[in-house]
């Protein structure tokens, strides 16, 4: 006998996978889920990844071969964490808390994955920043039996240019797979709505869906506020947006929000935003469409235009999307520094698998299976929960990476433009002055705000309070400080990145 113990997702394919396997289809969601994973196991057992698409974390328990068998998604999309305590106890979940609460395990910091953090502003990896907790990696699963734990991966990025079809020719399959998929993100009887930005990626989204609203965040500042180009493009496509203003007391009061919902700190300012999107959309609907994926996917980042540049020094350095302190500053700061915890460490076995690979091939490569999972998938799952918002990605789908995995990198990147297939497939259901509109990426005026006295009181107390003193030298926080209020606006990110780090560990550690 199998049984469901924990499940967070949604199964796009249920429709085929409920006559594969012997499903009703007539079954309610939450009935029919859990069939379907239980007949996926006893099918295909550790192989059942392979067979579904959609977003999915869980566990199940198998009486018959008394074990527990988990299993995360190919991207990670949905967390899941597990601990095998001293006296052999196995937990796990899908959120942090569940496992901390959990009456006799020990909260303890583990300190050393602030080295991680400091360059990276997330939790990168297998480890948590608390002792004994790990996370299962994307593409993975897990078995529990006897006392101790097995892990294997069903799904790892690979790539396999195919240099025989036209631009053309990628871009309608782009589109004619996304057609597809849509059909599969929302069932009969739901009505959604769909986040929407300035840039292509939301844009398409929004433009394939049924959604007849967007919503979209914007600032008093027009330097910083993309929503005036949301609004344009809803307009193009006949349907309605709205905009939610966020004001620098409404960013900084979320803060602890944020880092409480997180449940391990995150440093992306952008996640601030987010989470008040969701809380402001929840408030008018239970189910949104959002565009993450297709700049991991399809060459977005500006970046990726430097990739042919670094070459094969590539492994020497980069780790991800974000790279906000070198290693001789974590050694100045840190009252304790360990030079063999690098971030560049935990992505030298990605390295050597995509060995041979062009430069842009590798990058994006360390950002899928790095960056998506410890930053932005954790963002939009942990903030959409805290609001009671499910959020759909119909970009973050195996069937769209199999065509990123075999599209060639000049059509990704150009002299001209990123997404250079991507936006050619948007073009057919969007206005060319969207599909070709230039990235602007998720702007947040926090490199201004921080600096004014209005607003920074408790980034001040923060950095200089005793919980800062417990991590770091605090002469030379105060020398960080002292130059990003000087005018030196470059310095924000070092500045926030040790400001959340405070934040999430008063709550964690000095709240309790």
């Amino acid at each position: 006998m199998t049984q469901v113990l924990e499940y967070r997702g949604h199964i796009r394919n249920w429709r085929a996978l409920c006559e594969e396997l012997g499903v009703s289809a007539d079954l309610a969601r939450e009935e029919r889920e859990p069939a379907i994973l239980i007949r996926a196991y006893e099918t295909w057992g550790t192989g059942m990844g392979d067979h579904l698409h959609g977003m999915f974390a869980c566990a199940l328990r198998d009486e018959e071969k008394g074990q527990i068998f988990c299993l995360r998604d190919p991207f990670g999309t949905k967390p899941f964490y597990y601990s095998l305590t001293p006296d052999g106890q196995f937990l796990f979940g899908t959120s942090l808390t569940k496992i901390l609460e959990t009456p006799g395990f020990r909260r303890e910091l583990n300190e050393r994955m602030l080295q991680i953090y400091l360059t990276l502003t997330y939790a990168a990896g297998e480890d948590t920043f608390f002792k004994g907790v790990k996370k299962l990696m994307p593409g993975h699963w897990l078995i529990f039996r006897d006392g101790s734990v097995e892990t294997g991966r069903y799904f790892a990025p690979s790539f396999r240019p195919d240099e025989t079809r036209s631009l053309d020719d990628w871009a309608d399959e782009i589109h004619g797979t996304l057609q597809e998929i849509m059909k599969e993100v929302k069932e009969d009887g739901e009505t959604a709505e769909s986040f929407l930005s300035g840039g292509v990626d939301s844009s398409y989204v929004f433009a394939m869906s049924d959604a007849q609203v967007s919503d979209s965040c914007g600032y008093d500042d027009p330097r910083f506020d993309e929503s005036p180009l949301a609004a344009q493009t809803a307009a193009l496509l006949g349907r309605e947006n709205r905009r939610c203003r966020i004001t620098p007391e409404m960013y900084f009061d979320a803060v602890p929000y944020v880092m409480k919902g997180m449940e391990q700190p995150l440093a992306d300012a952008s996640a601030i935003v987010f989470a008040i999107a969701c809380r402001e959309t929840a408030k008018h609907t239970r189910l949104c469409y959002s565009g993450e994926g297709a700049d991991e996917f399809f060459g977005g980042y500006n970046m990726y235009r430097n990739a042919e540049r670094y070459g094969e020094n590539l492994p020497t350095f980069y780790v991800g999307n974000t790279n906000i302190m070198k290693e001789e500053d974590k050694e100045r700061l840190l009252l304790r520094y360990d030079p063999s915890y690098r971030p560049i460490d935990l992505v030298q076995d990605i390295y050597r698998e995509n060995a041979g690979q062009d430069p842009l091939t590798r990058m994006s490569d360390i950002d899928i299976r790095i960056w998506l999972e410890g930053d932005i998938y954790l963002n939009v799952d942990r903030m959409s929960e805290a609001a009671g918002l499910e959020i759909r990605m119909p970009l973050t789908d195996r069937r769209i990476f199999d065509i990123a995995s075999r599209l060639p990198s000049r059509y990704k990147v150009d002299a001209e433009q990123n997404k250079v297939a991507f936006r050619r497939a948007a073009s057919k259901v969007l206005p060319a002055e969207v599909a070709y509109r230039k990235k602007l990426g998720f702007i947040v005026p926090i490199r201004h705000w921080m600096a004014d006295p209005r607003y920074n009181g408790d980034v001040l107390a923060r950095l200089r309070g005793a919980s800062a003193a417990r991590f770091f030298r605090t002469e030379e926080v105060e020398a960080i400080l002292q130059e990003y209020l000087g005018g030196n606006s470059d310095l924000w990110r070092k500045v926030w990145t040790i400001y959340t780090f405070l934040v999430w560990y008063d709550i964690y550690f000095e709240e309790q």
